[in-house]
C-alpha cells in the first residue's frame, strides 16, 4: 500500500509547473459546486453561469441538420469554411464598420480558443497585458499561461467599471503587448460609447507597437442600442483584432464557435497554432454558424428584450438588499454588486466572513444560491450575479439571498 501511495505522490509531481500553477476556472468551479448540492437533493438556483436559458432559433438548428444530411463530417480548412469566413467578414462590415476580408479570419472552438491563440501566438516570456478591471477569469489564466505579466487598471462600481484614457496612460509602457477589454463586459454588463472609444484610442495611437484585443462576444445584448468598435477608429484599425462568437447572441453555448477579425500575419499565426491543437471547429456547426450570420436576428431581438426585462426585475430585487451597492449595467446578461459592507460580518454559526470568497460560499451553502466572487475577475470587492435565468428563479433567488443575507451581524 505505501509503493502505491509513493507512486501517486510521484505521479502528481511530473505535471507541469505551468498547469499547477493556474487556477480553475471560478465560474465552473461554481457551478460544479452547485451542481454537487443538487446532487444530494438540495434545491440551488445557479446563478453562475453566463449561459442564456433559451433554445437555438429554428433556422440555425434547420441548418445544421441539413449540413448532416449533406455530408459535412469531414475535416475541414483550419481557419474554417472559405464561405462562413466569408459570411463573418460580411458581418463585420454590415453590423460594426469594419474591414477584415476572409483571409484575416479565423473560425475557432469558441471565443475562449480564439483568445487562448491570441495569447500564445502573441505573448512572449515578460510581455505586458493590460486590462481594466473587472476582466474574464480566463483571460488573466491565459495570459500568465503565456508568461504574461498583467497589468490592471483599476475601475470602480462608481463608474460603471470603465477605464479612462488617464488611466490607460498610465498604465502603458514600453514592455506592453496587448490592451485587451470587452464591451459589453463580462462580469460588469458595462458598455463603452463610441465617445469612450475614442478617448482610449488618442492614447493607443502613441503606443504604435500594442495590439488592441476587442472582445465583442455579447455584442447583441446591448441596451444602449448603440453598440461601438474600436477597431472601426481608422487609426487603429490596422492593429485591432476583434473577437466575437455564437454563445451569447444566438444560444449557442454547447456548438462552440467563435471567430476573430485581426491583421493578417496574426490570422496566419492563429491558424498554424491551431492547427496542431485542434484544427477547425466542428464542420456541422459552422454551417449552423452561416445561417446565424444571416439577415434573421429576430429570435436575437427577442431574447434581448426578455434580459432587459430580467434585467429590470433583478435591479428591483437587489436594490431592496440593504448593504449592496448596485449600478444600472448597460449590456451582457450580468450585474456585478459590490458587497464590501458584509466584509468582516460574522455568520449566525459564528464564523467571520473574511472576503467575497466567503461571502460566496456563505450564500451557496445558507441561501443556497449559487453567485461569482469578483476576486477571480480583479475586484474582490463584488460577486457576478447572472440574470440567464427564468423570472421566477431570480425572484426566488433574490428572496434567499435577501434573507441570509440579513442574518449577517
Amino acid at each position: 500500500m505505501q509503493d502505491l501511495l509513493s507512486k501517486k505522490v510521484e505521479t502528481q509531481e511530473l505535471l507541469s509547473n505551468r498547469v499547477k500553477a493556474m487556477e480553475a476556472s471560478a465560474t465552473l468551479a461554481m457551478a460544479a459546486m452547485s451542481r454537487e448540492l443538487s446532487s444530494k437533493g438540495i434545491d440551488v438556483i445557479s446563478l453562475s453561469l453566463g449561459e442564456p436559458d433559451f433554445a437555438t432559433p429554428e433556422h440555425i438548428k434547420k441548418a445544421a441538420k441539413e449540413a448532416i444530411d449533406t455530408g459535412y463530417s469531414h475535416y475541414m480548412p483550419v481557419p474554417g469554411y472559405m464561405d462562413l469566413r466569408e459570411a463573418i467578414s460580411n458581418k463585420f462590415k454590415r453590423d460594426n464598420g469594419l474591414d477584415y476580408a476572409p483571409a484575416q479570419i479565423v473560425v475557432s472552438t469558441g471565443a475562449k480558443q480564439t483568445l487562448a491563440n491570441l495569447m500564445m501566438s502573441l505573448i512572449n516570456e515578460g510581455d505586458e497585458a493590460v486590462m481594466p478591471v473587472p476582466y474574464w477569469v480566463s483571460y488573466a489564466a491565459q495570459i500568465k499561461l503565456a508568461g504574461g505579466k498583467i497589468v490592471e487598471i483599476p475601475t470602480s462600481i462608481d463608474v460603471d467599471f470603465k477605464a479612462n484614457p488617464e488611466q490607460l496612460e498610465a498604465a502603458l509602457t514600453d514592455k506592453t503587448k496587448i490592451f485587451m477589454y470587452s464591451s459589453p463586459c463580462n462580469p460588469s454588463g458595462s458598455v463603452y460609447t463610441q465617445e469612450e472609444l475614442e478617448g482610449l484610442a488618442k492614447v493607443l495611437e502613441n503606443y504604435p507597437n500594442v495590439i488592441i484585443i476587442a472582445d465583442e462576444i455579447y455584442e447583441h445584448i446591448n441596451f444602449t442600442e448603440a453598440h461601438a468598435s474600436i477597431g472601426a477608429i481608422e487609426s487603429l484599425k490596422d492593429r485591432v483584432v476583434t473577437v466575437n462568437g455564437l454563445s451569447k447572441g444566438f444560444a449557442m453555448t454547447g456548438w462552440r464557435l467563435g471567430y476573430m477579425g485581426a491583421p493578417l500575419e496574426i490570422a496566419k499565426a492563429c491558424t498554424k497554432l491551431q492547427g496542431q491543437f485542434t484544427s477547425g471547429t466542428c464542420g456541422i456547426t459552422q454551417r449552423a454558424a452561416i445561417a446565424a450570420l444571416g439577415d434573421n436576428i429576430e429570435p436575437t431581438l427577442k431574447m434581448k428584450e426578455k434580459f432587459l426585462s430580467r434585467k429590470k426585475l433583478i435591479l428591483e430585487k437587489l436594490n431592496e438588499i440593504e448593504g449592496l451597492k448596485v449600478n444600472d449595467p448597460q449590456g451582457a446578461f450580468y450585474v456585478f454588486p459590490d458587497a464590501s459592507s458584509f466584509i468582516g460580518k460574522t455568520t449566525p454559526a459564528g464564523e467571520t466572513i473574511n472576503n467575497v470568497d466567503d461571502l460566496s460560499m456563505y450564500i451557496l451553502n445558507v441561501g443556497h444560491v449559487a453567485v461569482v466572487s469578483g476576486a477571480s475577475f480583479g475586484i474582490p470587492s463584488c460577486f457576478r450575479i447572472s440574470y440567464a435565468a427564468a423570472d421566477e428563479k431570480i425572484l426566488e433567488a433574490m428572496s434567499r439571498m435577501k434573507d441570509c443575507l440579513g442574518k449577517l451581524s
